[in-house]
């Protein structure tokens, strides 16, 4: 170490000498961060001629006959505004309907292919009668839409150009830690080309925008218009795709949502081959493993999904999955939590076999199942909701953890809009203060099981749940049928 400390001159002698100590200093594995840029006018001039403006236009025709105008005020009969107002209105009724309006909108858009695919998030072109793409150097194209996908909100356009364009490329968002710079372009408020930078600020945000949310956080500068627009890593590859934003204002408060591109690449790449997505399907609802679940249910912690009820018919049920089991792992990915399993499914190719660990009866448990195709159905009609009335007290009625329960009879099946089918035992009253009514729990639900095992009276249930306490157990899992709709409800026992 000397002998190289000496060949230098005085003033790089003593930088070398402060490194060298410095380093000896720090800890073994120790991560040194990376410096920021200098400057990203580089990378932006080499990314600006992929990104894209994007312009709709859409006719809204007037649901009311006449011309618009301000809403008229009542008056008392007999007042001499009345017959004036109403002279008025006979008027305004013969004007003819008043013309459809254009209204219009502004997002942002990127070019993946040189021939003219241009990736946006759907909301920006949905419902337009005509799409615009604007280039770098303003040239105009008309689009049409090639597919788009409601539930993780893309849409792929193409445009025909006279001459290949600069295109860009996915990267890998999961490559990306937080922390790492990032650059977003895009049309904020119609401005067009506007460049911000910011950092990766967290990862799989959940912000109920769909059934596979799993957004990446940004502060870079993201407002209106930028809807569609990529986000960029420091190689210039595409990581996300900007959609929403955080703020009471409307403006940017330096919280932004992009589509990360792991999550995107595979559904633009099935909407340029097919026009649409086809998915995976199981055949399950699920819903999340709590503490309380989790330890009723002798899992070491909260992990997996736990399977709240099956589609007959199912590839789930086809299996032998059932209600109660928790999903581990699924074609040898790991389980991390409920949102996972969704997103895993889904991008699991059609008719693919695959390995389905379960823990089920407090024991791992392997499946084969071969994945379905997910088809797009209308949602069932809500029920209408269970009269709100007080119950008066039933002959038979067992209260235990806050819950009255009665057997099931057809006075409880009419009160409550039960369908005959409903079997287990009905909740008539729940106290406000209890577990229950903390948990969710309302009078009208059916409970089923209870630890997994099948109820059909409230004693059942009130000595399972005694049977619970004695083996020390805090918590007690319950599978209750709301309006048909199976979910799991664990109520503490420890603290009643």
């Amino acid at each position: 170490m000397s002998r190289l400390i000496s060949r230098m001159d005085g003033g790089r002698r003593l930088v070398l000498a402060a490194t060298l100590i410095i380093a000896l200093l720090l800890p073994a594995g120790a991560v040194l961060a990376k410096p920021a840029p200098d400057g990203f006018a580089d990378l932006a001039a080499k990314l600006l001629p992929a990104v894209v403006n994007i312009s709709t236009t859409q006719t809204i025709k007037s649901d009311k006959p006449g011309r618009p105008g301000p809403d008229v005020p009542q008056f008392p009969p007999g007042s001499p505004f009345e017959e004036f107002f109403k002279d008025f209105l006979d008027r305004n009724k013969n004007k003819p309907e008043a013309a459809p309006r254009r209204a219009t909108s502004l997002g942002s858009g990127f070019i993946i292919d040189s021939s003219g695919l241009v990736v946006t998030n759907n909301h920006v072109i949905a419902d337009a009668d005509e799409i615009t793409v604007t280039l770098q150097d303003d040239t105009n194209f008309k689009a049409e839409v090639v597919g788009r996908d409601t539930k993780v909100d893309l849409a792929l356009l193409r445009i025909k150009p006279t001459k290949p364009l600069v295109a860009v490329k996915f990267g890998d968002s999961d490559g990306t830690r937080v922390g790492d710079w990032v650059l977003a372009i895009g049309n904020p408020f119609g401005l067009g080309g506007s460049v911000t930078a910011g950092i990766l600020s967290a990862r799989a945000r959940e912000i109920n925008a769909g059934p596979y949310d799993d957004f990446l956080q940004t502060d870079a500068s993201i407002n209106r218009g930028n809807s569609g627009g990529p986000m960029f890593n420091m190689n210039g590859e595409v990581i996300g795709i900007n959609t929403a934003i955080y703020s009471p204002s409307g403006g940017s408060i330096g919280i932004g949502f992009a589509i990360p591109s792991n999550l995107a690449r595979p559904v633009v790449e099935q909407l340029r081959d097919f026009g649409h997505v086809r998915r995976g399907w199981l055949g399950v609802n699920i819903q999340s493993v709590t503490d309380e679940i989790a330890e009723s249910l002798g899992l070491d912690k909260p992990r997996g999904a736990l399977i709240a009820s099956v589609r007959d018919g199912g590839p789930a049920q086809v299996a032998g999955i059932q209600p109660g089991d928790v999903v581990l792992t699924f074609d040898g990915k790991e389980v991390t939590d409920m949102r996972r399993l969704p997103r895993i499914v889904a991008e699991t190719p059609i008719d693919k076999a695959v390995k389905v660990t379960v823990w089920r009866k407090r024991k791992e448990h392997t499946f084969d199942v071969k994945v379905g195709e997910l088809k797009e159905e209308d949602q069932q009609a809500a029920l209408a909701p269970s009269k709100q009335q007080q119950p008066a007290e039933l002959p038979g009625t067992v209260k235990t953890l806050g819950l009255s329960l009665a057997n099931l009879t057809p006075e409880l099946r009419e009160r409550f809009s039960l369908a005959e089918d409903s079997a287990g035992v009905v909740v008539v009253e729940v106290a406000p203060d209890s577990a229950a009514s903390e948990k969710g729990m309302r009078a009208g639900d059916v409970i089923v099981e209870v630890a997994q095992e099948e109820v059909k009276t409230p004693v059942q249930i009130a000595t399972k749940i005694d049977d619970a306490k004695k083996a020390g157990r805090k918590s007690v899992l319950l599978l209750v049928d709301r309006q048909g709709d199976l979910r799991f409800v664990a109520l503490r026992i420890d603290q009643s």
